[in-house]
């Protein structure tokens, strides 16, 4: 069985939803594999974000923060330069994953980081770079990679996988077992929820 974890590193609500995710992935029989696919929330952009979508990402951060009651550091609105882009946090989860697989989990929660707690853009490969040495990657390869071929290519499928799943919001989880894939909804308080809906597939 393998359980499909589409995200977006940059996506508040999946931010919402990392501390329910964590118990999920600690929960789960080890034999469900993890697959995290990167969902591309936004392409890539040097133009700065207009004030209709600033307020509207901010809103969002609102949202978010009141249902899950995780916290957002809103300094990165006066420190930053924000930009509609997230693909490049996209390609920095896969780049990381090159070097080391299991690093993908921690690239995705450095971001996450950086964007929500520490006022830092990931948008920026600088800032993207900087992660990666924190989480002890070789800063280099990693900023050689992330621009590469194979890292785009492998975003491409990706965000192809994000569309045969049928996936159009994120965060979303799907089940594979043998041919069948299974919606797994989403809920962002109670792990059990989520937890007893895959258990319950599980022959």
């Amino acid at each position: 069985m393998k359980l499909y974890y589409v995200m977006d590193p940059m996506c508040s609500w999946c931010w919402g939803f990392r501390p329910v995710f964590q118990q999920l992935i600690t929960s789960l029989p080890g034999d469900i594999e993890i697959q995290y696919v990167m969902g591309g929330l936004a392409p890539d952009s040097n133009e700065p974000m207009p004030q209709k979508t600033r307020d509207y990402v901010q809103s969002q951060w609102q949202a978010v923060e009141a249902k899950t009651g995780v916290r957002f550091n809103r300094d990165f609105w006066d420190k930053c330069h924000p930009r509609r882009s997230t693909y490049p946090a996209c390609r920095a989860v896969i780049a990381a994953g090159l070097q080391d697989r299991s690093k993908r989990p921690g690239m995705i929660h450095a971001i996450q980081k950086a964007y929500y707690l520490q006022a830092r853009n990931p948008s920026d490969i600088e800032t993207l770079s900087a992660l990666a040495k924190e989480i002890q990657l070789d800063s280099e390869h990693f900023t050689r990679d992330i621009h590469s071929t194979d890292v785009e290519r492998l975003l491409q499928e990706d965000l192809s996988l994000r569309q045969q799943l049928g996936v159009t919001s994120f965060p979303s989880l799907r089940l594979r077992q043998a041919e069948q894939t299974r919606t797994i909804e989403i809920d962002y308080i109670d792990a059990q929820k989520v937890i007893d809906q895959i258990i319950s597939h599980i022959p």
